[in-house]
């Protein structure tokens, strides 16, 4: 089991967008969010190159922090997202997208089910400050 993605722990990395903009350049949150279904899915990152290759290609390209690299969602599995509305927020730091996915999948991790599910799946407890699993 991943302790980080499915134990119960609250482990928090304030530090992860100083370590990519060390890495990489700028970078800036996007929250992706589904179209129909106004869903939050996931929250990533992009760089200039990017949201530029997010505009051109309508699809959820995104900067991978972990890699170090441009990354289309889904491109692995075959679940990528359409993008179909781009929102700035008021200080121009930060984006929303609003996606249509193309596939089962949102998630790289899954339920006990074996389905994949939406990547704000734990909430935090606020009396125990534990993760509740919402999709076990």
């Amino acid at each position: 089991m991943n302790h980080l993605e499915e134990g119960n722990e609250l482990t928090l990395d304030f530090d992860k967008i100083a370590r990519s903009v060390e890495k990489c350049g700028g970078v800036i949150p996007v929250a992706i969010q589904n179209f129909d279904t106004r869903e939050v899915i996931l929250v990533a990152y992009t760089n200039e190159a990017a949201f530029r290759k997010a505009i051109e290609t309508r699809r959820a390209i995104l900067w991978s922090t972990s890699r170090n690299e441009l990354w289309e969602k889904g491109a692995t599995s075959g679940n990528t997202f359409d993008l179909l509305e781009v929102y700035v927020n008021c200080e121009q730091n930060s984006l929303l997208y609003l996606v249509r996915p193309r596939g089962q999948a949102i998630c790289h991790t899954r339920n006990k089910a074996g389905r994949a599910r939406n990547c704000f799946y734990r909430r935090l407890n606020l009396d125990t400050m534990k993760l509740d699993n919402l999709d076990p």
